[in-house]
């Protein structure tokens, strides 16, 4: 008899779930478990000062509010541990000798790989199986071996925009599948609970993610999306897919699909096609993350010479504090103090001003927006800012933006600074 802990990460869902929908079908009984962690030692060095975003923690609980109730309705329930992932399972492992399999997303975060392989080093009995299934595809699917993955993402767009998405997959077979108790007694259990009352917009899970989903793509403001996406404050102006796709709640699969039925429903136009173009994005910086690795950290990135940049504790904290005296990068700044969230604009502004302007080192920016965004992407997150500090893989990289023609273009009329500086 098999019994096996399935352990959510970023795949915090229950369809369109191919590990989900394996592990069903391997064991006889299965536990369901959640590991709420604290910033990871690398992000802590660089950001001391920081833990994780209250706005990034709500949402997060409001996911796990969503998952428990949909396990609970197929006659299961989730477990959330608070720790470290390997010291939880290595923990849980050691006090339930009759585990035969344990089944988890890995993701592309070179630390948690690594840390899962010496786990699974250590545990030779035990049958580990990774997936990585928020991508439109798989590593077996890509038109190319991961280590010859294109050096520009306009390179990897012309390869693959050739090869037809893999299909989503339904909900899976809970029947045959029994709960499995797992003596849990020395460790630290996390109570999940209604979400307060803030930004509904922001509300975590499957269910809010497929909600909005379908709300998106029953207006049609995908028709316009190429034209409005710069907008720093408006939410409805953008599709606002990413807070639901950084947790898995939806998947890149999902969107393209109800993109392809609104084209076939209304047209198909640079606007609509810019949405299938972000999702390339994510998914080049992806593929990038994981055959890179280490690299993905390294303050000169894939270069050969360090950038010229230093670290001056007083800009770092302006910077995080919205104090820079940039009016329109302190403006995205208290934005995302205040909700967790920060337009694709404004990622790229105050990034500039980062590097460029206050001449800091680029990897304590990063570490700021992983612990504060509520639609935190390891692959997204460093690899921007790898592209903005000059050491990505891209050799245009290295951009500088001109703040005040910025502010200018995109807030002419000054009412966003106007809102979050006031």
């Amino acid at each position: 008899m098999r019994k096996g802990i399935y352990c959510f990460h970023r795949d915090l869902r229950v369809s369109d779930n191919p590990l989900l929908s394996s592990a069903l079908e391997v064991c006889d009984e299965l536990a369901f478990i959640y590991i709420v962690t604290a910033p990871d030692r690398f992000t802590r060095h660089f950001s001391p000062h920081v833990s994780k975003g209250a706005c990034r923690s709500q949402f997060e609980n409001s996911v796990l509010v969503d998952l428990k109730k949909q396990l609970v309705d197929k006659g299961f329930t989730l477990t959330v541990y608070r720790g470290s992932r390997v010291g939880v399972l290595s923990e849980l492992i050691q006090r339930n000798r009759n585990i035969t399999d344990v089944f988890t997303n890995t993701d592309v975060d070179y630390n948690c790989v690594r840390a899962f392989e010496l786990l699974q080093r250590d545990l030779p009995h035990i049958t580990f199986h990774h997936g990585r299934p928020n991508t439109l595809w798989s590593q077996d699917n890509l038109p190319f071996d991961l280590q010859n993955l294109p050096i520009s993402f306009t390179q990897f767009r012309k390869r693959v925009e050739k090869q037809p998405p893999e299909a989503s997959v339904g909900i899976p077979n809970f029947g045959k599948t029994a709960l499995l108790m797992l003596d849990d007694s020395l460790l630290s259990i996390a109570d999940v609970f209604a979400p307060d009352e803030y930004d509904k917009q922001w509300l975590g899970g499957e269910c809010a993610g497929k909600k909005h989903l379908d709300d998106y793509f029953g207006t049609p403001r995908a028709l316009t999306y190429k034209e409005t996406r710069n907008h720093f404050d408006q939410w409805d102006f953008s599709t606002a897919f990413s807070p639901w796709l950084a947790w898995g709640c939806i998947t890149p699969k999902q969107v393209l699909r109800s993109l392809l039925v609104f084209e076939r429903a209304n047209t198909s136009s640079d606007s609509t096609y810019w949405i299938y173009f972000e999702l390339l994005w994510r998914e080049y910086f992806h593929w990038y993350a994981l055959k890179h690795g280490a690299a993905l950290f390294s303050f000169k990135g894939l270069k050969q010479t360090k950038p010229l940049t230093t670290f001056y504790p007083e800009c770092y904290r302006a910077w995080c504090e919205g104090e820079t005296g940039y009016e329109i990068v302190d403006a995205c700044m208290k934005q995302l103090n205040q909700t967790g969230m920060i337009s694709n604009r404004g990622r790229q502004l105050v990034a500039s001003c980062f590097v460029h302007e206050l001449g800091l080192d680029w990897r304590f920016g990063a570490a700021y927006f992983e612990a504060m965004l509520i639609d935190y992407d390891v692959g997204s997150n460093w690899g921007n800012w790898q592209y903005l500090a000059g050491v990505g893989a891209d050799p245009r990289g290295h951009r500088k933006f001109d703040l005040d023609k910025q502010a200018q273009w995109y807030d002419p009329e000054g009412t966003f600074r106007c809102r979050w500086l006031e």
